[in-house]
């Protein structure tokens, strides 16, 4: 599965211990992230991770893309609720499009956990299947 990975500053920390927890699970799917983001998970766990650019670089846009071309097949992006930010309306088009291209999404770690277990477990195995020709 091709997981992508988007942590706001306030939360990049949350987002690498959350990598660091569920390392194992991880290594064992293919991981694209926004630049800092995917550097610094990176450098904590040893993760092989597709860096892009950073999120208000076009990083944030980059995954877009590669859901609209059904090349994601889960998104966790650690959100901070308590800051606006500027690039919001690339969130609201990120989570627009996991809705359209049914993409399960986390915007925190509580979600996150059901997702990476769930996977874990095989409930999302439906995603590969969506990509076998008939």
């Amino acid at each position: 599965m091709n997981i992508a990975l988007i942590a706001h500053d306030a939360k990049k920390e949350l987002m690498v211990q959350f990598c660091i927890a569920y390392c194992g699970i991880l290594s064992r799917h293919t991981l694209l992230a926004t630049g800092a983001t995917g550097k610094l998970i990176s450098e904590a766990t040893g993760l092989n991770i597709v860096t892009l650019l950073g999120g208000n670089q076009g990083g944030s846009q980059q995954i877009a893309a590669r859901i609209g071309c059904d090349e994601v097949d889960m998104l966790l992006i650690f959100r901070d609720p308590l800051n606006a930010r500027p690039d919001e309306p690339d969130e609201h088009q990120l989570l627009r499009l996991c809705d359209v291209h049914q993409i399960p999404v986390a915007t925190n770690i509580a979600t996150a956990e059901i997702l990476i277990r769930g996977l874990d477990r095989g409930d999302l195995d439906w995603r590969e299947y969506l990509r076998k020709p008939e």
